[in-house]
């Protein structure tokens, strides 16, 4: 059949509804909101989406990134804030282009939608809730909230883009047809603001993600198109510093005057927002497999949620398309597609995932350490030297879509120890023995050519 029902018009499913079209399939599609291209946003909710390498391969790919790049905002590194307010930069990358844009999620999502409906014909039906799904049947049950009509929908097939809590995933599992796991972090987050000046500027460097890494917890900054900052606070869910814990407005306002004073005195509204905006939940989704026969697919975060820490989440879930979008070229049944899916996309998303819990750490206790710096520094130094071999984790990551995220951890990890060995008795870069990184990157690291051509033979 050529007809596909996608749930879910966040980022993902706008993104594959796309790609589904131009394949020529007939794509409908069931959101619960109503339609976002006519409202601001919801606040208080969002943290920033950071665009790279992977996202903006598939904006291209299928003809957005034109439509959304004059909102984008580069970043070039983290800034760092100690508690005295001093900063340090640490770039992102050891090239001029390699930097990470912030973009707003709702901005995003209005783009991506505008273009599906508009240019490509997908049918979209707002205010529609999946209530059910019944795989015996094959048989979805969409509730119409304006009405409050039921509807019987046939999977046909159905690919749920229905993001972390999704209720396909819940079914599925309910059933038995997949195993599915919600690991929590113990940390949750609230959504701050630092404003545009009073002349509609920048109150902070912008070209740059502002960190003030606490140990047990931190804030971070993202740059908006407007001048303004969307601020994020992670922080313990429960404990002595929690959100549990900070109750009241003398407590709220005495515990941010403390870890982030140059922060709070940006942050006019800090204690309300923080009293008035939910607490977001942050957890890591792991489900196998992500289809049930021909009926149903997990596309996106309904298959694989991670935590927001490296700047992955959409642009793994924009990956997800490109790769569903190939695995639907390869093969002419649904249940082929599927597996051929989820077979080639599960390594790589369990990778991420696990690099993205490492980088929490890294970001609230080691990027203020002086011993991450100067491995941080060696190892944009050994890339430059040996450019074939030594690509820093965090570049390959951001920087480099070719690169699939399971080389990019197997790599990494021997990195990891390189960058420990070679800095063990070195305080400097001028202390590190490079005929010695060179001996033993030639020993360990191959040219990543060969990684990448064993998998593409695989």
């Amino acid at each position: 059949m050529n007809e596909v029902t996608i749930i879910g018009a966040g980022p993902t499913g706008s993104l594959l509804s796309i790609l589904l079209r131009r394949r020529g399939l007939a794509v409908t599609i069931y959101e619960t909101r109503s339609d976002p291209r006519g409202d601001v946003g919801e606040r208080g909710r969002s943290i920033n989406l950071a665009l790279a390498d992977r996202g903006i391969t598939a904006l291209k790919r299928v003809g957005v990134y034109a439509n959304i790049a004059a909102a984008l905002v580069p970043m070039r590194g983290r800034l760092i804030h100690d508690l005295q307010g001093h900063t340090s930069l640490q770039p992102y990358g050891g090239r001029a282009h390699e930097f990470i844009y912030s973009i707003s999620r709702h901005r995003l999502n209005q783009a991506l939608l505008d273009i599906a409906i508009r240019e490509h014909g997908v049918q979209v039906h707002f205010e529609h809730r999946l209530e059910a799904a019944d795989f015996a049947s094959e048989i979805a049950q969409i509730r119409d909230l304006r009405t409050n009509r039921l509807l019987s929908v046939r999977m046909r097939p159905l690919l749920a883009c229905d993001g972390a809590g999704s209720r396909m995933r819940h079914d599925l599992q309910a059933a038995k047809l997949i195993e599915a796991t919600e690991a929590a972090l113990d940390n949750g987050y609230k959504e701050l603001t630092i404003p545009a000046t009073p002349a509609g500027k920048f109150a902070m460097p912008h070209e740059a993600l502002h960190i003030w890494p606490r140990g047990a917890y931190m804030l971070i900054a993202l740059p908006n198109d407007d001048g303004s900052f969307t601020a994020t606070l992670f922080l313990p869910n429960v404990g002595p510093t929690s959100f549990g814990s900070l109750t009241e407005p003398s407590q709220i306002e005495a515990f941010l005057a403390r870890n982030f004073p140059d922060a709070v005195a940006l942050m006019p509204n800090a204690c309300d927002e923080f009293r008035l905006h939910p607490t977001g939940f942050l957890g890591t989704v792991y489900s196998s497999p992500w289809y049930t026969r021909n009926a149903a697919a997990l596309i996106g975060d309904a298959a694989h949620a991670i935590v927001p820490f490296h700047g992955q989440g959409m642009n793994c879930c924009f990956e997800d398309c490109l790769e569903f979008d190939a695995s639907v070229g390869r093969h002419p049944a649904w249940e082929a597609r599927f597996h051929d899916f989820f077979m080639k996309r599960k390594p790589n998303t369990d990778a991420i995932a696990a690099m993205t819990l490492e980088n929490y750490l890294e970001m609230r206790e080691h990027v203020a350490d002086e011993r991450f710096r100067l491995r941080h520094a060696l190892s944009l130094e050994l890339e430059r030297r040996f450019p074939e071999r030594f690509i820093p984790r965090y570049s390959m990551v951001m920087f480099h879509h070719e690169i699939p995220y399971a080389i990019a951890q197997r790599r990494g990890l021997i990195q990891t120890r390189l960058l420990e060995e070679l800095t063990a008795t070195a305080a400097t870069i001028a202390e590190v023995d490079f005929e010695r990184a060179g001996r033993e990157i030639e020993i360990q690291l191959p040219p990543i050519e060969e990684s990448l051509s064993s998998v593409t033979n695989e």
